[in-house]
């Protein structure tokens, strides 16, 4: 079951540190969201995959994937909840880098041109680590329904998504930890 209050506090705990930081996107910042210290943890996995499970509730969809490899646990998470709860759902993985060998394919798992998947990403700052695994996947043929984040920092990501008519939903922003998000303009 999701515990919206106990995720946030195992962020507070885990997760959020206060320094000086460059992210993945380029930008800098007073803090850092370490995603992987929630999504390689037995109860915070636990927790964002009933949560993000719940906030997709409605919307239909046959696969579930993201950027390796921040995606990784989170992707697994998602199926194992999805199975307890009687969904069948496929998993998949995208590689910032084609595979040097085999097939050379930039996603990996049971997927199929024309499935209806969502993105996910564990902490969205300007979107582009999920727009990248958007890019894969509709180059794959798979049909890009929805996208999600874990945090979404408010820096830009969703209006990226928006303006390539993507929707995206998080499951917690950074206001939920007492950060006020910076004006993006």
């Amino acid at each position: 079951m999701y515990d919206r209050a106990r995720l946030i506090e195992l962020f507070h705990q885990r997760a959020l540190r206060f320094g000086d930081f460059t992210l993945a996107s380029g930008k800098k910042s007073s803090y850092y969201l370490d995603g992987k210290q929630i999504t390689l943890h037995s109860e915070g996995l636990k927790l964002l995959s009933e949560g993000l499970l719940d906030l997709l509730e409605g919307i239909e969809f046959d696969a579930f994937g993201g950027m390796s490899l921040g995606a990784d646990p989170i992707v697994g998470g998602v199926l194992t909840a999805a199975a307890a709860r009687g969904k069948e759902l496929a998993g998949f993985l995208v590689r910032k880098e084609s595979k040097g060998h085999g097939t050379q394919k930039y996603l990996e798992g049971p997927v199929t041109p024309g499935m209806r998947v969502v993105i996910v990403d564990d902490v969205v700052t300007t979107g582009g680590s999920a727009l990248l695994s958007v890019d894969r996947s509709i180059d794959f043929g798979l049909n890009v329904i929805q996208v999600v984040g874990v945090v979404d920092r408010k820096e830009g990501g969703a209006a990226n998504f928006a303006a390539r008519q993507l929707p995206f939903k998080s499951l917690l922003s950074i206001e939920d930890f007492g950060i006020k998000p910076p004006v993006v303009g």
